[in-house]
């Protein structure tokens, strides 16, 4: 199942996506009751929104093994985190705003696991019983900014300018995200190309690890980490994230006025 949120006249509306292209509303909530409605229309007719209006972003640094090796970091013995607003938060074909403040912006593509129901100190073995489903996002980063505050051990300012957390274009059920193809393109150049098997820290353990401290609630999310080739963008530049059996996410870049 494809679950996404549209915008019908200024309304935030749940739909589901069809095999042919076509979206019908969902009534009801992807979180509770709900039933497929009358149909919207075709999806590219549609203004997408975020999938999902989420009560914590969690992010995951340094969780892929080759992107270790290239930083040339080491090795994390449990989940590195951090947190992005719900400011950051664009859907698909939305703008990720280069900010004044910054002069140098990167990519990260990242899979997103979109957690279903209350969690809280739940072992691996049960934490894919928590997931809705899962989506791409692209944890989008001022480095000059990241690198200034890490210096003092802390992190907000590099990942939570506005429209830094682009998210999309859909959540996609029932999937295994253990072993799936992540993709970055910029301007339709291949920038990043890994598969999740890579993951230092799996979808279970962080569900499990994260629990532990944190109650998960029904539409946080999680970011878990972008693999190696990380890169700078701007202005002009359009970013497309594809993960295999979810889909792509494509943001244009423009300059904050």
């Amino acid at each position: 199942m494809r679950i996404l949120r549209y915008d019908q006249d200024g309304v935030a509306r749940y739909g589901l996506l069809e095999a042919d292209g076509t979206v019908r509303e969902l009534v009801g909530s992807p979180f509770g009751p709900a039933a497929p409605g009358a149909v919207v229309g075709p999806v590219t007719d549609l203004r997408l929104l975020p999938p999902v209006e989420p009560p914590k972003i969690i992010c995951v640094g340094l969780n892929y093994r080759e992107h270790i090796r290239e930083t040339n970091a080491q090795t994390p013995e449990f989940p590195m985190l951090f947190m992005k607003p719900r400011t950051a938060l664009v859907g698909h074909g939305q703008p990720i705003v280069y900010p004044r403040l910054s002069k140098v912006v990167h990519y990260e593509a990242e899979l997103a696991v979109v957690i279903g129901r209350r969690a809280r100190r739940v072992s691996p073995e049960q934490a894919l019983d928590y997931v809705l489903g899962y989506t791409c996002a692209n944890d989008v980063s001022a480095r000059d900014w990241q690198r200034r505050e890490m210096a003092h051990g802390f992190l907000f300012w590099g990942k939570g300018f506005d429209t830094f957390a682009p998210l999309g274009p859909w959540i996609v059920t029932d999937i295994d995200a253990s072993d799936l193809a992540i993709t970055l393109r910029l301007n339709g150049e291949v920038r990043q190309a890994a598969r999740t098997s890579d993951l230092l820290f799996t979808v279970p353990r962080l569900i499990s690890d994260i629990s532990q401290a944190v109650t998960l609630e029904p539409g946080d999310v999680i970011l878990t980490g972008t693999p190696s080739g990380v890169g700078p963008i701007q202005p002009g530049d359009v970013v497309e994230v594809e993960i295999e059996k979810i889909g792509v996410l494509r943001n244009p870049v423009v300059a904050e006025e």
